[in-house]
């Protein structure tokens, strides 16, 4: 009886040439795992071209609710962005991903866990450190690493020297990740930071700023302890509003992210992100929380920003510190429950006002017209106190000066 492999399978040019590479490389039982995370139609036919390429079957796993609900919300609260642009689309459903993959390798009872993540990139670390944490006991097999292939180019030729279809031909052979928070692009073109991307194109979530209607879309998010909860006034799940987001989002040109960004293996590569619905879920969430959290708090809280988002990115997910910041962050959203309304036009989100019985605005305090709640006589005495240091120093040096 041979032992068995589980292999993260997605149907794309990687992992349709892993399948018959593992069969004549190793002596293994290839058990295809394909997790769904809401990349949609790119599901359908993946059981035949998975037997039809040598695997003895195929898993289908929906996990898009456990994605949202236990990696994407969390990262949305805590409000982390990596370098400044990037939405972490890929690096969040990683960790759910391996996962299951781990999951069905010991129901199955499979020696090692295969991956189709290249020897550049982050996704070998993302898999690899979730494996690593969660079944230290797993082989890994990453062909990228070991195999002659080299380029796309050479895989699409490994694929026609067996008369194996290829899931893409090679003018369309953009590496590409699609799950329901997001769509990246990497590849041909792209490679050269100085092209322009070719949006018209590309794009497959939306479009153009400049294609988008001449009239302003409005919308409302509901939020509760920071998670969101009503889309228009309607009640509906995360994922749900997630997916409704996206297409009101594509349709206005929202969220198109081009970046050159650092990889975790140390090297710059270039993307395009299409984040239409999470770039909306991500100002709404802002907005509330400048509402509702204190100075000192919102303050720290874009330090933790970073240092989550650097977690995530690098697939850190199972880690003692990302658990740790989780549960600050979570306790920083006991009152982010609110309501934001939002303008969205030719790709850009403009505020349009927000609510929340835990508003820390107090128009007393706030308003130009003198209230009962401020003094103005008392700002001397704190700007005498604060600047304090500064009239020392300067009497300092007026002192040497004079010697």
């Amino acid at each position: 009886m041979s032992k068995k492999v589980v292999l993260a399978y997605s149907g794309g040019l990687d992992t349709t040439v892993i399948i018959p590479w593992l069969k004549e490389n190793y002596d293994y039982e290839v058990i295809a795992v394909c997790i769904d995370v809401g990349q949609g139609k790119e599901i359908e036919g993946l059981e035949e071209r998975a037997l039809k390429t040598g695997a003895s079957k195929l898993y289908i796993e929906d996990v898009t609710d456990e994605f949202v609900d236990d990696i994407v919300v969390p990262t949305v609260q805590a409000n982390a962005v990596y370098e400044g642009k990037y939405l972490l689309g890929t690096s969040m459903a990683r960790p759910v991903i391996a996962k299951r993959l781990v999951e069905i390798a010991l129901e199955e009872g499979a020696e090692a866990i295969c991956h189709g993540a290249t020897g550049k990139g982050n996704d070998q670390v993302r898999f690899e450190l979730t494996i690593k944490a969660l079944a230290p006991q797993l082989k890994i097999i990453a062909p990228w690493r070991i195999w002659d292939i080299k380029s796309r180019e050479d895989a699409l030729a490994y694929l026609e020297e067996r008369n194996i279809e290829a899931p893409m031909k090679k003018k369309d052979s953009y590496s590409r990740d699609r799950n329901l928070w997001h769509l990246s692009h990497e590849g041909l073109d792209l490679e050269d930071p100085a092209n322009e991307p070719n949006y018209t194109e590309l794009l497959q979530m939306g479009v153009t700023p400049e294609q988008a209607p001449d009239e302003p879309t409005y919308l409302t998010i509901d939020f509760e302890q920071g998670v969101p909860k009503k889309l228009n006034g309607e009640s509906m799940k995360a994922s749900t509003m997630i997916e409704k987001l996206n297409e009101i989002g594509g349709a206005n040109g929202v969220g198109l992210i081009d970046i050159v960004e650092n990889r975790v293996v140390g090297m710059k590569s270039r993307g395009v992100y299409e984040t239409p619905g999470g770039t909306i879920l991500y100002y709404a969430h802002n907005e509330l929380e400048y509402l509702c959290l204190d100075k000192q708090t919102i303050a720290y809280k874009n330090q933790v920003a970073i240092k989550f988002a650097e977690l995530v990115y690098s697939g850190e997910w199972y880690t003692p510190l990302r658990e740790a910041l989780t549960a600050f962050v979570t306790d920083t959203q006991k009152t982010v429950t609110g309501q934001v309304k939002l303008k969205l036009y030719k790709g850009n989100i403009i505020p349009a006002g927000a609510t929340s019985p835990y508003s820390l605005y107090n128009e007393d305090i706030a308003s130009f017209t003198t209230g009962d709640l401020y003094d103005h006589h008392d700002a001397e005495g704190f700007i005498n106190l604060f600047g304090l240091p500064l009239k020392v120093r300067a009497m300092m040096k007026q002192l040497n000066e004079k010697k």
